[in-house]
Order: structure tokens, then sequence, then C-alpha cells
């Protein structure tokens, strides 16, 4: 009797290519020419790109194991940020290159905040103590750490999809910090060069040094016929700020309500301000300034917001004669449930250099301002920015840019792989998880280590040794 053959095998699934990665490849390869030698580039790719495969704390031996290097010398891993030159924010060029064909029309937005990293070690010399923002309204807390600067590209992606809402992309991560008080047996010469250090390296300071250096980079990418706005929240309207006059380069900021303007003198006299002052809050209380409205994208959803507005007017304690306009945004309703009681948040006072845009784009640049915040959450949370245990002078400012870099990367790979919208590319989304419309972090980080463990051949050129074995072995270490 003959035996029945087997059926055939079935063909094995077909993988899909790893496109996130060879994307993140191709932007970080032109880091090149910020390293002066190759080994010290193919170093900091693989440290980049094993930050964010790396699970749990992201310490530089944690991110060596990931990457298979845990049987290997890793004192020059640290060299590359303690004896080897580079500019750190020279990383952030082939982001401006590839993201700015994302960001049509005249204006280019950029939201500006600092941030802290939380350090424990006494040793590192930039660490000081400083208010925690996390600590309640009531008691000011302390911690100790590590300040810089982070400025954010907006990318409209809520043009083609408002859910997707808008997404930043960190172009600027500079390390501000404190200048050290000299002792109590200081000579007056001493204490009067720790006067002038405080006037010159404080944070409005290395805010408009920053500001510079953002319209310098647009415009090597090649964005000179536009103009950038800068979109800042409080602690950046002042006098310092606002007084830096910078070509093609406006700054919007969220004022006090009790902020003191006024006209310009009318009448032929010699006086420059009107003496009759006024407020915001009580421009936003005149009823005989109408209110306007326009649909603007806000949560994910296009919203009527309503707004006043007025050219032409002064700051004489911190924009002096240098023109401005108020843009007044009305408190938004809200509804913790549907038939429960509404809600009002409180309301905006922009105060902005820029003269001639359309208010629903300056409004428009303020609320995706928010984003920035999903920068600072994700960078610390998700990617551990700041958990390398360094104390090299030269070293603890340049990793956590890496690190930030990499972050800005891997979102910049996302958009330009697979658009704004969060696809079939990535996983599933949970039971409890329906209403995600664009991919977080996390997504791109499940989607980027399932990729390299499909193709480790990808990453043998970076001398990374890639595996589920490495990642869960590095995770327990």
């Amino acid at each position: 009797m003959n035996t029945p053959l087997p059926p055939p095998a079935a063909p094995p699934p077909e993988v899909p290519p790893p496109v996130l990665l060879d994307t993140f490849l191709g932007i970080t390869a032109a880091w090149e020419e910020v390293f002066p030698q190759s080994r010290s580039f193919l170093r900091a790719v693989r440290q980049a790109l094993g930050g964010i495969l790396c699970a749990g704390r992201r310490t530089l031996t944690r991110i060596l194991w990931t990457c298979g290097l845990e049987q290997d010398p890793w004192a020059a891993e640290y060299h590359v940020f303690s004896r080897c030159e580079w500019d750190p924010q020279d990383l952030f060029e082939p982001i401006w290159r590839h993201a700015l064909p994302l960001c049509p029309g005249p204006r280019v937005a950029v939201a500006l905040d600092d941030t802290r990293l939380h350090k424990t070690g006494r040793c590192i010399k930039q660490a000081f103590f400083q208010r925690d923002p996390l600590s309640p309204p009531f008691h000011v807390n302390l911690m100790l750490g590590l300040r810089f600067q982070q400025a954010s590209l907006l990318v409209p992606t809520h043009k083609s999809l408002a859910s997707a809402g808008a997404r930043a992309l960190p172009v600027r991560f500079v390390e501000v910090s404190r200048v050290k008080k000299p002792g109590k047996h200081a000579t007056p010469e001493e204490l009067a060069r720790w006067k002038e250090a405080q006037r010159q390296f404080n944070l409005c300071q290395v805010a408009v040094r920053t500001m510079r250096d953002l319209r310098a980079a647009l415009d090597r990418a090649g964005g000179q016929a536009q103009t950038l706005i800068i979109t800042a929240d409080g602690s950046y309207c002042n006098r310092t700020c606002f007084g830096a006059v910078i070509p093609r380069t406006e700054l919007m900021a969220r004022a006090r309500k009790d902020a003191v303007l006024c006209r310009r003198a009318t009448g032929g006299a010699r006086r420059f301000y009107d003496p009759r002052k006024f407020t915001p809050e009580s421009v936003r209380q005149d009823e005989t300034l109408p209110w306007r409205t326009a649909r603007l994208v806000y949560g994910g959803k296009r919203r009527k917001v309503r707004f006043k507005e007025l050219k032409g007017i002064y700051w004489q304690g911190g924009a002096r004669r240098r023109p401005l306009r108020l843009i007044v945004v009305a408190p938004t309703p809200y509804k913790k449930r549907k038939s429960g009681k509404t809600h009002y948040r409180a309301p905006a006072f922009l105060l902005t250099t820029d003269l001639t845009s359309p208010a629903s784009a300056l409004i428009q640049i303020h609320l995706d301002r928010w984003q920035i915040e999903v920068n600072h959450r994700e960078e610390k949370d998700t990617l551990g920015v700041g958990q390398a245990q360094l104390r090299n002078e030269k070293a603890v400012p340049k990793q956590p840019v890496l690190a930030v870099a990499a972050y800005s990367a891997l979102l910049l790979a996302g958009l330009l792989a697979f658009g704004e919208a969060r696809g079939r590319a990535y996983a599933p989304l949970p039971a409890w998880r329906r209403k995600a419309k664009r991919p977080s972090c996390l997504d791109l980080v499940a989607l980027l280590r399932k990729e390299v463990f499909q193709y480790p051949q990808a990453v043998l050129p970076l001398d990374m040794f890639i595996s589920p074995d490495h990642s869960i072995a590095a995770a327990a270490a």
C-alpha cells in the first residue's frame, strides 16, 4: 500500500524589510562629518542605536551589553565624550536638512524651553541644586541635577492629518550650568567677575545665542526665505529676549496678565510712550474690542478658538521701543464628563514681535508648543536621557545631547518612512488603547527593535551583535 505523501510545507512568512532601521541609519550617516575619526563616528552611532534598543536603565555599560560588547574593552567608549573633540550640536544638522521639506510655507516654528536631569553624583561639576519642577505649589523642593535648554522644530503634520497633531523634533540641546559663586574670602575683583559672568551666562542670554544658532542652522538647511518663529513660555518674556533683534526671526512668548503696555504717544510731543497704560487682562475684559474666531487643531481635533489682537503696542519695561503685538486667547471650555459642569482653562496672553503673520497661524504655533513637553517626557521616561553615569567635565554635557539627537532621528525616521499616521507597520494596539492616531515613541522603539532582531546583518558594519538574548541579559544586569 502506497503511503500518502505529506502535504508540502508552507513557505516561511515573508519578513518585511527594515524600513525604519534603514531610514534611521541613513539620517545618522551624516554624523560622520561631525567626528574627526571614523572609529569615533562608529562608536557614537552604535551608542545612539543601542541607547534606543536598551531595556531598563540607560547606563553606558548596559548600552554596550545590549550591543553585544560586554566582553570588549570599554574605555574607548567613554573617551568618545571625554577626549574626542567634536561639537555635539552638529548632530542636529541632518535633522534640519531632512525635516525642512516637511515644513512648507513662509514660517518655520521652533519651541524653546528648559528642562532638568536628575543626578546623584557629587563629583559632577556642572550639577547644582535647583528647584524641582515636580514639587507641589505649596512647598518648593530642591533637586541636584543638570539644566539643559532645548529647542524643538514643530513639524505641522496636522495639515494632512488633524488627529495626529504636530510633531516636535529636537534640534538643539544646550547645557546651561550655574556660575559658581566664589567663597567668602574672595576679593572684590573676583566678586565683580562672578557678577559679570552671571549676566553673560544666564538662561536668557543662552536663549538669545540659541536663537541666533537656530537662524544660522535654518539658513544652512536651505530656509533662507522662511521666517523663523520662536515660541516660548513666560520665563522668556523679558527684556533680554525681546531686546535681541535677529534678522528674519520673530519671538512669541506668553506674557503676564498684568504686564504694563501702552501705545505710541500722539500730538507731536517729544514723549514716545503714551501715558495711558493698559494690561492684557484689561484688553480681554474690554467689550468694545470684538472677539474673532478661527478653527485650529487642538487636542486632536479642529476646534473653534476665540481671540483678540492689538498691533503696534509697546512694552516699556520689556521690549522698550520695539513694536509688539498682543494676542489674547479666550479661555477654552471643557467638560470632565458629558453631563458634567463646564470648566474653563486659563486665558493666554501672547506678546510677539511678528506684526505681519495672521493671528490664527501664530495661535496655532502657540498651541503646538505643547509638543516640546511631550519631548521632555519621552526623553527622560522612555529613553532615559541623563541616566548615563559620567562625571568628566567634557563628557557630562555631550552624552545627553547624543541621546536626544538619536531620539530626534528616530522620530524623523518614522515620519519619513511611514508618515504621520499610525499604520499597519506598527504593532496592534491593546484593547484598552484604541484611539491612538499617531505612533508614540514606544511604538517606534518596538518597531526598531523588531527590525534589528530580524535583520542583525544590517548593523554588522557598526560592530554590533544584537540579539534578544543580549537584550534580556543586559536588562537583567
